[in-house]
């Protein structure tokens, strides 16, 4: 009896200790989700399907459990609820107001927003550097202004990304839908998870040192969408292509680019893992590391390059002036760098965990795919080079993890395969859109 007692009242120990760690602001955070979410459904839930209403019912939940077990976000989601609902009164439903509200104007239009995103982690990543050759004060000072603007960045983006989203039902109710359906979405939806992912990190290991390395493949991605924007005009909202028109393209394709940000990080993370290693190494031959980095930053001014005679735009020149001073950089200042980087224990740690989580929602996007492939063209795989390059890309963190977890991989050729994975990843990614058609075809550049 006793014994049956005291494990009844150790339950109702933890369980009461669990809720008992929530304060005001969490219970105002969940009141507020579940008010947002019931008003949506009550409102809207004639023109959802029945998959519609199970992803709003379950999203509700989810972003409360999030918000509390990283409060961060809590911040985050009620600021960017806000203000995208402050974009959505301020057209008044007209894609007209766009030109003359003030805020629509110059911050909340979904293009606005999105540019402010771009200069934002340009402005993160040049602070993050700076702060990383600053005295130990003011450099610490640096990084944190660096930090805060990549809060700010991530929140405009989910604001640009909200506000399109209601842009398109404005165009039409024909065109509206989630915006993760062509290039110039996803790699916004790229940037910001994968910034997002770092923050995290940033948060559980106290160190701001990452971000330097982390936000550098971000702004790269950056740089692509700028280049895209401005040679495909790729921020006018499209028309879905029959074969997207599916519930399923709600949960695919963010599933996925939790994998391919993640898998990204993670490479950046080795990167700085090789760099650390290297840092007193003299002989230039034995830096193999940095010029991988030149030839993966100037790879896309060489692919990308635009102009009438086929040499290099304007605008790919300065993206390779800017590629070779990041290398130069680096590599004069490697040691200096590697003082500032957390030890290698935090480094492998962070890299292994990335991989992690990347891998299992890469593995629920495949899995995702195919059932979404089975519904739009009859069967689950095709051997279409989309899926080949996915399986190829799941297949190479699956031998990662597998020698980490059953053989220990550790150290420098994990993190060399991890840094090549972010070749094979990319690939996937916008390699097969550039070179290889199929039945993904609409997503080519």
């Amino acid at each position: 009896m006793n014994t049956a007692s005291t494990t009844v009242g150790t339950t109702l120990t933890l369980n009461e200790g669990y809720f008992a760690k929530r304060n005001w602001f969490d219970w105002l955070f969940a009141a507020i989700v579940l008010a947002g979410g019931l008003f949506a459904f009550s409102r809207y839930n004639a023109a959802m399907d029945v998959y519609e209403k199970g992803i709003l019912l379950a999203a509700m939940p989810s972003a409360i459990m999030l918000g509390w077990f990283w409060r961060p976000l809590r911040t985050l989601m009620l600021a960017v609820a806000g203000f995208s609902l402050l974009g959505i009164v301020s057209y008044q439903g007209s894609l007209a107001n766009a030109d003359s509200v003030f805020w629509l104007k110059y911050f909340l239009s979904s293009q606005s927003a999105i540019l402010w995103m771009s200069m934002l982690f340009f402005m993160s990543t040049v602070f993050y550097w700076i702060g990383m050759f600053a005295p130990r004060q003011g450099g610490d000072a640096l990084t944190l202004v660096a930090s805060r603007l990549v809060w700010v960045a991530v929140g405009m983006a989910l604001i640009g990304t909200m506000v399109r989203w209601y842009e398109g039902y404005l165009l039409g109710a024909d065109i509206g839908h989630i915006p993760v359906s062509n290039l110039y979405e996803v790699f916004v939806l790229f940037c910001w998870m994968t910034a997002a992912f770092y923050l995290y990190f940033e948060a559980q290991y106290k160190t701001r040192a990452l971000g330097a390395f982390v936000m550098l493949v971000v702004s790269a991605a950056v740089g692509f969408l700028l280049w895209y924007t401005l040679v495909r005009e790729a921020h006018e909202i499209q028309p879905l292509v029959p074969a997207l028109k599916s519930w399923w393209m709600k949960l695919h394709v963010p599933a996925n680019f939790i994998g391919y940000g993640t898998f990204a990080l993670a490479a950046m993370v080795a990167f700085a893992y090789l760099i650390k290693q290297q840092a007193t190494e003299t002989r230039w031959y034995k830096l193999a590391p940095l010029w991988l980095l030149g030839i993966v930053l100037c790879f896309e001014p060489i692919v990308f390059r635009k102009s009438a005679v086929g040499g290099m735009s304007d605008y790919w020149a300065v993206y390779f002036g800017i590629s070779a001073l990041i290398v130069g950089g680096i590599l004069f200042g490697r040691r200096q760098i590697a003082s500032r980087l957390p030890s290698f224990e935090i480094l492998d740690d962070v890299m292994y965990k990335s991989i992690a989580v990347g891998f299992a929602f890469f593995t629920i996007a495949t899995v995702l795919g195919a059932l979404w492939a089975a519904e739009a063209w009859g069967g689950y795989w095709s051997w279409d080079p989309k899926e080949t390059w996915a399986l190829i890309v799941w297949l190479n963190y699956a031998a990662w993890l597998h020698m980490r977890l059953m053989k220990g991989l550790r150290g420098t050729v994990a993190a060399w395969w991890a840094l090549g994975g972010l070749a094979v990843t990319t690939f996937a990614f916008i390699g097969v859109n550039m070179f290889l058609s199929g039945l993904h075809s609409y997503g080519t550049l």
